[in-house]
């Protein structure tokens, strides 16, 4: 039978990663929605305090932590501060990532470390951290993000696409390791979204159209749109789930 109590966040701690904006910060009202206190990291702390100002209006309990993932240096104090804010860890969404839109010939090993390292190295090690306490209490979630380019390729997209394949095998390497103790992990692969991430798609609206068309919807995504697979992956209702990539993408990948 099922009960409302099994999309319930309530009791639970979530860490949501690149949570100043977009997907990040859409998640942050989702998973306040459904009961969860939060623990928010970004680079930017305007934008951060902004969107706790935001949540704590609506009643959600939100705080956050300035850091910039891609220094190795910040994986451990983000863990630190998430466990001692709430006492424990049971959600962590990784939604920080990069794409920086690169032909392959102008690829530098720089750049291609920056991508792979936010989008998969920080991931994994952050979760590593983090685990450990979700496994002493048996019970814990991780969501990473995905994308189209997991399982195919756009143009300018090598070195993202490349750390997005990466993420599909790593969640299903971390179910592996870690959903016999209660920790699950899934990933969710969104399909166009309006995001800072893809605003160079939507500033041309003859290509936002186009990929539109490529949906059996016919739409491009609204954020709004993640909000239930974001709360149902985080909840009890996901228990039997683990190790998988849910499209979520109007279809695109169905045709």
């Amino acid at each position: 039978m099922l009960q409302e109590s099994m999309f319930s966040l309530a009791g639970k701690v979530a860490l949501i990663t690149g949570a100043s904006s977009g997907i990040g910060a859409q998640q942050a009202h989702a998973l306040g929605a459904a009961g969860a206190r939060l623990v928010l990291v970004a680079r930017r702390m305007e934008a951060l305090q902004a969107l706790v100002e935001s949540l704590q209006q609506s009643g959600i309990e939100a705080t956050f932590f300035v850091a910039d993932l891609n220094e190795q240096s910040s994986w451990q104090l983000v863990a630190d501060f998430a466990e001692t804010c709430y006492g424990q860890v049971d959600i962590i969404c990784n939604t920080a990532g990069v794409n920086l839109r690169q032909a392959a010939e102008d690829v530098t090993s720089q750049s291609w470390d920056i991508t792979q390292t936010l989008n998969v190295k920080a991931p994994f090690m952050l979760a590593q951290l983090l685990v450990p306490g979700m496994q002493k209490r048996g019970w814990g979630r991780i969501i990473n993000v995905a994308s189209l380019q997991s399982s195919r390729a756009f143009a300018n997209g090598i070195a993202y696409g490349a750390s997005k394949g990466a993420i599909s095998q790593l969640t299903r390497a971390m179910a592996q390791a870690w959903s016999a103790q209660g920790v699950n992990c899934n990933a969710i692969a969104p399909g166009f979204f309006p995001t800072e991430l893809t605003q160079p798609v939507f500033e041309d609206g003859d290509t936002a159209h186009q990929l539109a068309q490529k949906t059996a919807i016919g739409r491009n995504g609204k954020l709004a749109d993640l909000d239930g697979i974001c709360v149902f992956l985080a909840s009890e209702a996901s228990a039997y789930i683990t190790g998988q990539v849910i499209a979520v993408d109007g279809g695109f990948t169905a045709l």
